[in-house]
């Protein structure tokens, strides 16, 4: 397979967790991205570059087994064009888009095959690829019924996110997302320190490096140091013009 050209690219991938409103905010909000990559049956509601299903084809067209999935896969899989590259294990000729995921190039360059889930794969190709940041939407891991599922899942993706910050891929995720821990408040992060009277915080500076601080010093250092942030994305207000 030909490596894409996505050096530098921001992207966003989108699951089919929670926080995927976030997304449909923050392109409310004008925000933008180079690329949007999706997860399975979010390809029926978001516009994407490439989509990411790592089951065969044949799972979601010849069985009942992906569950409330497997009615709208069945209606779009086979429409999707070719130009939308769907990644997965094994070509099907219903639904020409599917090309093979290239596992033994990326397997090769990063010397494992730790692969849980779907979402991992998709991290992967991303840092393959060297794209400059990803923002995850709908990566929350929070399957109330599958608690190992759950776990395993988010572990394997937090592998893969700790290889692209490695490589400075800058990583964003919405508040409401457990991945990284980015539902915990800022003064509990930090496990043992939280304890203190006077918790310790760490924030990223402007430069992507880590400012360390007690939490009673943030403002000011917030101020100091003329660092911005992201804020959490709300519906947008109507025009009244």
């Amino acid at each position: 397979m030909t490596k894409p050209e996505l050096k530098g690219a921001r992207i966003a991938i989108i699951g089919l967790g929670g926080s995927q409103v976030d997304f449909a905010i923050n392109v409310q909000n004008s925000k933008t991205w180079d690329e949007v990559w999706v997860i399975n049956s979010a390809v029926s509601v978001y516009h994407a570059d490439r989509m990411f299903m790592m089951d065969p084809a044949s799972r979601y067209l010849d069985t009942e087994d992906a569950g409330l999935q497997t009615e709208v896969m069945r209606r779009v899989l086979p429409d999707i064009p070719a130009e939308i590259p769907i990644y997965s294990c094994v070509k099907d000729e219903r639904v020409p888009a599917i090309v093979e995921y290239p596992l033994a190039e990326i397997a090769g360059e990063f010397a494992t095959v730790y692969f849980n889930n779907t979402v991992s794969y998709a991290i992967a190709f991303a840092l393959w690829c060297r794209v400059g940041h990803i923002d995850f939407y709908g990566i929350d891991f929070s399957y109330k019924h599958n608690l190992h599922f759950a776990e395993a899942g988010r572990a394997c993706c937090e592998f893969w996110i700790s290889k692209c910050m490695s490589e400075g891929i800058m990583i964003g995720a919405p508040s409401s997302s457990s991945l990284m821990d980015n539902n915990v408040e800022l003064d509990q992060k930090l496990y043992g320190y939280h304890r203190l009277h006077d918790p310790l915080v760490a924030i990223m500076d402007n430069d992507s490096r880590w400012l360390i601080c007690p939490k009673s010093q943030l403002n000011e250092a917030v101020k100091q140091h003329e660092l911005q942030f992201d804020e959490a994305p709300t519906a947008p207000e109507p025009y009244r013009g």
